[in-house]
């Protein structure tokens, strides 16, 4: 049966995969984007590899690992894909994706944001485990990611793994003992979470990831000799809306891609509220990556 939380029958996924999100927090689904959109979604993707070579630098729009050079270029995430090249964008907002968030948050949907995280061959960096709504608490827990390999992706390339049933748990602190963001749920904490039940999701390109904005999520290396780009947009039901600032804003964020915007706000109670991030406006944000890495936190002392 449709879970009770949806209004509308579903379009894209069954009754059952429906069900199986709300209960485990997460979706698989193997080779469902169409190769078309592979391809464009490929050449832009290409066209701001090319772009990043000459980089020496992170900046606004792209992250890049130590040791990226122009010959040998390791990016770790386009940030906000949508604002680089209309493709990502037209894919956002005009693609069947939309059709699935729909299934999942109801009928009236609400971009977030998107980014594009690389996991680059022979040693990209890993993601640990955290939850994305201390990132962008919401009036509701409606937001949810939906991930489109580019490539194949196997075991070795280091897959998002998800922990089912951790968006019924706690919702998790992501700064250090020294209150300090680095976007990542503590050893201490860790220790309350079924870690060792994690769901690895792969599967061919085109295959698509859905994760709850509670669930317990992270990535191990990839040392494999094959990158592993992962395109995450992030949806929320149009009467969900965010009360802290935005870490990275672009004029999509907000947009409804789909039925109409909410003329009031849905406000859920849990008994564990959801921890405040820092005002990114003041501090500014790159990516996950360089949180968890605490790059930031050595940047912005240098800068002090």
């Amino acid at each position: 049966m449709v879970p009770a939380e949806l209004s509308s029958r579903p379009s894209i996924l069954s009754e059952d995969q429906c069900a199986f999100y709300v209960e485990h927090g997460y979706l698989l689904l193997e080779s469902l984007v169409p190769a078309g959109w592979l391809d464009r979604l490929g050449a832009a993707t290409a066209r701001l590899v090319e772009r990043a070579r000459t980089m020496t630098a992170p900046d606004d729009d792209i992250d890049i690992e130590p040791g990226h050079t122009p010959e040998s270029p390791r990016l770790r995430r386009l940030i906000q894909p949508v604002g680089l090249d209309p493709e990502f964008w037209a894919f956002a907002s005009q693609s069947l994706i939309i059709d699935l968030a729909a299934d999942l948050v109801g009928p009236n949907v609400k971009f977030h944001h998107a980014k594009l995280n690389f996991k680059w061959s022979g040693g990209g960096e890993e993601v640990k485990w955290h939850q994305d709504i201390p990132f962008y608490p919401h009036t509701n827990f409606s937001p949810l990611t939906i991930g489109v390999y580019l490539e194949d992706v196997g075991l070795e390339q280091a897959p998002m793994a998800v922990v089912p049933g951790s968006h019924r748990g706690p919702i998790f602190s992501l700064y250090n003992d020294k209150e300090e963001w680095v976007g990542a749920i503590s050893d201490a904490d860790l220790e309350r979470v079924a870690v060792d039940t994690a769901v690895p999701l792969m599967g061919p390109a085109g295959s698509i990831t859905v994760h709850s904005c509670r669930a317990v999520h992270g990535s191990e290396p990839n040392r494999s000799a094959s990158s592993r780009p992962l395109l995450l947009n992030a949806y929320s039901a149009a009467d969900a809306f965010a009360y802290t600032a935005h870490s990275t804003p672009r004029p999509q964020v907000g947009t409804i891609v789909r039925g109409a915007p909410a003329p009031f706000a849905r406000f859920e109670v849990d008994p564990e509220p959801c921890p405040i991030p820092p005002d990114w406006s003041k501090t500014g944000y790159r990516s996950i990556f360089a949180a968890q890495q605490e790059e930031d936190l050595a940047t912005r002392t240098a800068a002090e």
